[in-house]
């Protein structure tokens, strides 16, 4: 069975995302979108506000399974028997930053068993980050056209 996670805070999940998860569904049995906890950061949306939003954005994905952890995404991914990561690429800053995250993981795999997997964000959704919405929602902007109906309260 290929499963894959896909990390992130998901602070709130974005259109971004959408497209990334969306493109990927045929190509795994099982999308995990894993909400990592940490404690550095200050979140706008709480932990289970955000398992919602992906509750009902993928609700008629019956292979997307909303889940959290804390700690390295290598180990939850053994602990989840997950072979593959699923990260999307919007610029090549995030490829250079995601490419290096990637080589850690598998140096944290002596067995190389994770791989990770990009897609790049289609073109009309890469200027699309979580950061830019929250920051667009804490002036009170049309963060709307960014995110997915859930999102939108």
């Amino acid at each position: 069975m290929k499963i894959a996670v896909f990390p992130g805070s998901f602070d709130p999940i974005t259109l971004g995302h959408y497209d990334i998860v969306e493109r990927a569904v045929p190509l795994f049995d099982k999308i995990i979108i894993a909400i990592g906890k940490n404690s550095q950061k200050k979140y706008m949306f709480s932990l289970e506000q955000r398992k919602e939003f992906i509750r009902k954005t993928f609700e008629k994905f019956p292979n997307v399974e909303v889940d959290d952890f804390e700690g390295l995404t290598i180990d939850y991914c053994k602990s989840k028997d997950v072979n593959f990561i699923l990260r999307g690429l919007r610029n090549p800053a995030d490829f250079e930053f995601e490419k290096s995250i990637a080589q850690t993981n598998r140096a944290l795999t002596r067995e190389n068993t994770v791989e990770t997997i990009f897609l790049l964000t289609s073109s009309g959704k890469s200027y699309i980050s979580s950061s830019i919405v929250r920051e667009i929602i804490s002036y009170g902007g049309n963060y709307e056209i960014m995110v997915p109906d859930a999102v939108r309260v």
